[in-house]
């Protein structure tokens, strides 16, 4: 069968029709014509066709190592990323191993925490040169979930001596590490499932920032047991961290001096080294890597001079060689940790995208945030069935992956070989290492954090509201702890953006002479008002939190009080409507009089005389209705024509109701006309989005103005914001959309030329002169 188009009669449309049919294709089109419809394999191949490249980018997105990895270039990255992989595993040993003292966990987990998380994030990841690992601040949030849950009181042994089973202990305490870790990961992955990459938006950068140096301060201190050799009292809740602090300074007298000298010594070292890698990181092919050099001597020196038999120096002690078997997490802990998670969740990410999105400015690639939500997730999930607590970024590993020449995360993957190798080989050697060197590792690493106190004179001198987040974020993590110290801090600072959309700045806009520009009047001195047009400024969105100050704002701004005018508005209408009553009343029965009086004259007689009756009456309403329109009460009579906005105490008594009072206004001259306001300009160019109650409050004003004979006019709306008006029925017979302008200059060509003021449209400049 022909199957091109082709016109056909009645009797072969029919035919075609059955055939199409049979066929399964498609109907006759009206005016005679057929065309074929895809069989059902026809329309399975299109739509494999259309959904591989779909799926190949649903790929993609998913799992970015197939992007970039396909395409490696090994002449130009391998030797890079070689350099910076064996260089961030070294780092990786000794904060691998004291950031697990943070968290209450033996330092092995510390080393599986900087194995198999980095792996994950190779494949998942989406910033090339951050070093995911362990991390202080989420170290010390893990450590005060598994001490609250695991305290050692819920472990002592039968004895008489009352001993702790440390065994007993660490092996809870790693179980609620891991739920914890799991959960995290799972709070992650949702967020990122379902693109809520920007919940990070509402973690500014001073409460971030403000926020990490009070858990720098929470480290500090949870080390200087360590240092000293004491072991204060734990304490939980508010203000534990003080609690701590005193009990700590009680301990003193009981400190152990060998500990205090190695620890002297070896924070001595640490901090002499470093600022030399800092001075000469330029000529440095790269930094010494003395955080390394002093596990290895440490150990070496407390296992040869027997330092843990003779003055009794905490050690790390048993550090088991090999890789354990994954291990489901207790799910019972869920409920325990569940409000933790979250937490440790929304600050891992935050601390992941912020320091992924500055290397990613810096080199020009783009950081996905749901993407890092996923990755991180991943990581976090797959690295608690490893026994493995929550990771995120770490600064000081990330900036030597970055200086030593790493270019992607291949770097990644070789320093987690370095982790394999010493988890697998060399890690028992490490047993005779102090604690009280990784106390110090961790003292050194806490530099960068401390130096954020210098924020505080910075936004002391540039914004005034983001230092009182950053003070607010630090006191509140110092007395309330982590979790709930992150959370007043978030609401404080979603307060602090409420309270300054509530109380917006507002101004009345001047011409600027020679220009179409309208600036504020009080800021700038060469913006002059232009006589009878005032324009109304908002420096915010106009929504249902501070509605009401703008109609408040926009009468104190403007010197129109809408409700006094309203009111004495309402009393002249009575009092008209009164004085009407009575002249009609007075007229009848003077019209009933004459009727008895003069009923013997001619019909012309009295035509003449109830016609001058008729203009009796309309002279003494004219007389009631003068004041009306723009122009003021007074009690004395006046040349000209006064704005009613600006007589702020004329008020009109019963008196004046009764005797018609002494109001007395006259037509005013030209020039004075001008200064009377007569039209208002709603400049609401800063406005998003409007709401119900923003409509409301605009159509109030519409009304209340035109009811004392002002022209409103809105200008500077956006699109959205016009379409917005347009369904919530903002525009109708009493509201034109001809009250609409683009900018505020066309609203006051077109008040000018409705005014007949054409002298003034073409040169503004006029209006400071009139």
């Amino acid at each position: 069968m022909d199957m091109e188009k082709r016109d056909c009669s009645a009797e072969e449309f029919f035919v075609q029709r059955k055939v199409l049919d049979e066929l399964h294709l498609d109907e006759v089109a009206q005016k005679g014509t057929w065309s074929t419809k895809p069989t059902l394999g026809e329309q399975m191949k299109e739509s494999l066709r259309c959904s591989v490249p779909r799926l190949k980018r649903a790929v993609l997105s998913w799992v970015p190592v197939l992007s970039w990895l396909p395409h490696y270039s090994f002449r130009e990255n391998a030797i890079g990323d070689l350099i910076s992989g064996c260089s961030v595993g070294i780092m990786h040993l000794p904060q691998g191993m004291a950031y697990a003292l943070l968290a209450s966990l033996r330092p092995v987990y510390g080393l599986y925490t900087s194995l198999f998380p980095v792996l994950v994030y190779f494949i998942f990841g989406t910033s090339r040169h951050i070093s995911i690992g362990t991390f202080a601040v989420i170290s010390i949030m893990i450590g005060s979930v598994t001490e609250k849950l695991g305290p050692d009181s819920n472990f002592m042994g039968n004895g008489t001596n009352g001993t702790v089973d440390y065994d007993r202990r660490d092996a809870f305490r790693v179980q609620v590490a891991c739920s914890l870790t799991v959960l995290t990961g799972i709070f992650q992955i949702l967020l990122g499932v379902v693109r809520f990459g920007f919940v990070v938006t509402y973690l500014s950068e001073p409460l971030v920032r403000g926020y990490t140096t009070g858990s720098a301060c929470h480290v500090c201190i949870s080390q200087l047991k360590y240092l000293f050799g004491v072991k204060p009292a734990r304490f939980t809740g508010p203000l534990s961290l003080i609690y701590t602090l005193v009990d700590i300074c009680r301990l003193l007298p009981e400190t152990k001096v060998p500990e205090l000298v190695v620890s002297l010594v070896a924070l001595a070292v640490l901090i002499v080294v470093k600022e030399v890698n800092d001075c000469y990181r330029q000529k440095l092919p790269l930094p010494i890597p003395i955080e390394l050099i002093v596990v290895i001597a440490a150990t070496i020196i407390t296992h040869f001079c027997g330092l843990t038999s003779k003055y009794s120096i905490d050690v790390v002690g048993e550090i088991p060689s090999g890789l354990k078997a994954p291990q489901a997490p207790d799910v019972t802990l869920f409920s325990d940790v569940i409000g933790d998670a979250f937490a440790v969740a929304i600050v891992g990410y935050a601390i992941n995208i912020s320091l992924g999105k500055t290397f990613g400015l810096k080199y020009g690639y783009k950081v996905d945030s749901n993407q890092e939500l996923v990755a991180l997730g991943l990581s976090n999930t797959v690295g608690g069935f490893f026994q493995c607590y929550s990771v995120t970024s770490s600064l000081s590993r990330s900036l030597v992956q970055e200086s030593t020449g790493g270019k992607t995360q291949v770097a990644g993957v070789i320093s987690s070989v370095i982790v394999l190798i010493t988890i697998l080989k060399i890690g028992s050697l490490f047993e005779d290492l102090p604690k009280a060197v990784l106390s110090t590792i961790v003292f050194v690493n806490l530099k960068g954090m401390f130096k954020q106190f210098m924020d505080v004179p910075t936004l002391w001198k540039t914004n005034k509201v983001d230092l009182l987040v950053w003070l607010v974020t630090f006191a509140s993590t110092i007395l309330l702890n982590l979790d709930l110290g992150l959370a007043v801090s978030i609401v404080f600072s979603i307060l602090t953006v409420i309270f300054r959309t509530q109380l917006p700045r507002y101004s009345i806009l001047g011409h600027v002479s020679g220009t179409d520009l309208y600036l504020d009047t009080d800021t700038y001195k060469e913006a002059k008002e232009i006589p009878g047009i005032k324009i109304f400024r908002s420096s915010t969105t106009i929504y249902y939190t501070n509605a009401e100050m703008y109609l408040e704002a926009l009468q104190e701004k403007s010197g129109i009080e809408i409700g006094k005018l309203l009111t004495q508005k309402k009393k002249r209408d009575a009092k008209l409507k009164r004085t009407q009553e009575k002249e009609k009343k007075k007229a009848k029965k003077e019209a009933k009089k004459q009727n008895k009086a003069i009923s013997h004259l001619s019909n012309g007689t009295f035509s003449n005389e109830s016609e001058m009756n008729e203009r009796r009456v309309s002279a003494g309403q004219k007389r009631q209705s003068q004041g009306n329109g723009v122009e003021s009460l007074t009690e004395t009579p006046t040349n000209g024509r006064v704005n009613w906005a600006y007589q702020h105490d004329v008020t009109v008594s019963d008196s004046d109701s009764d005797t018609g009072g002494h109001i007395n206004t006259q037509a005013s001259h030209s020039g004075d006309e001008e200064k009377a306001t007569h039209s208002i300009i709603l400049d609401i160019s800063t406005t998003s989005f409007v709401d119900t109650v923003a409509v409301k409050t605009m159509k109030n004003i519409f009304r209340d103005f035109g009811e004392i004979e002002l022209d409103v006019y809105l200008a500077g709306c956006q699109a959205c914001v016009v379409e917005q008006l347009e369904t919530a029925g903002f525009f109708s017979e009493s509201i034109p959309k001809s009250r609409l302008f683009v900018t505020v200059h066309d609203a006051v060509l077109h008040i000018l030329h409705k005014l007949g003021r054409g002298d003034c449209l073409l040169d503004l400049s006029c209006t400071t002169q009139m």
